[in-house]
């Protein structure tokens, strides 16, 4: 129960503002991203995070900022395979929703509405022992 999100706001000057979409725009990310970020970090390490300039980093000599982390291909091909899969059912969904208006528009067209048998009526004729036949 206690994976609930909540929402945080504040204010900030607009020059403020700027720098904070700049500094998304670089790392392509959203502003919300930037501060959720931000937020994880600082509850992870219970409110000792510092923000410092990318020119204050002290980093070894053969890593760069971003810290990068290398990602072996089979987790990289698996997760395209996924995101092709999900693509391709999203697709199918959308033509399952298609077809099923389909339908339903052309029931509500159609003039010979005492073929159409439906299935509550079914359940409130159960004393009428009168069989159905279909086709």
């Amino acid at each position: 129960m206690g994976s609930k999100n909540k929402t945080v706001s504040f204010r900030v000057n607009e020059d403020a503002f700027e720098a904070l979409r700049e500094i998304a725009d670089e790392r392509d990310l959203s502003l919300s991203a930037v501060f959720r970020d931000y937020v994880d970090t600082l509850v992870a390490h219970d409110g000792q995070v510092e923000v410092v300039p990318e020119s204050r980093v002290e980093a070894a000599d053969d890593e760069s900022f971003p810290p990068t982390v290398e990602v072996p291909k089979s987790f990289v091909r698996e997760h395209e395979r996924l995101e092709l899969e999900a693509e391709h059912l999203r697709e199918q969904l959308d033509e399952y929703k298609a077809y099923v208006t389909f339908l339903q528009d052309k029931l509500e067209a159609s003039d010979d509405a005492e073929d159409v048998v439906l299935l509550e009526e079914l359940d409130d004729d159960r004393e009428d022992d009168e069989p159905y036949q279909l086709g």
